[in-house]
């Protein structure tokens, strides 16, 4: 389920603000009541109804590794992910894996198999 727009979050707590019960404003907006109070408490403790960032892990390369490892893509083409991961721990003490490596260096190349920007297929697509 994705988040309602800031706008329309907005516009539920107006409405409540204006002496519109909250069950009437969950019926007018198609939301429900629940999210009505979660609104309005929400802009009282902290006063905005942006959403918060959603949780996640903590990237494992930082700018200061990508660049690194890019310098080092360009500067050894030839290298293994074994060989760039150990580079990286020598380099800046950062520990990743090939897997992490292999990832890294795809997005930022940003290519796959499947289609060439143009949309044409290649050799291994059918």
């Amino acid at each position: 389920m994705s988040a309602y727009s800031l706008d329309l979050r907005e516009k539920i707590v107006e409405s409540v603000k204006k002496g519109v019960p909250k069950a009437e404003t969950a019926r007018r907006f198609g939301v429900d009541r629940a999210t009505v109070k979660r609104y309005c408490k929400l802009l009282d403790e902290r006063g905005t109804l942006e959403p918060r960032k959603a949780p996640g892990r903590v990237p494992k390369l930082d700018e200061k590794a990508k660049k690194l490892l890019v310098e080092d893509l360009e500067a050894r083409p030839w290298a293994t992910h074994s060989q760039r991961a150990e580079f990286l721990y020598a380099v800046s003490g950062v520990s990743v894996s090939e897997a992490t490596i292999c990832r890294t260096l795809r997005r930022r190349i940003s290519h796959t198999r499947k289609k060439d920007p143009e949309g044409r297929q290649n050799e291994t697509s059918s």
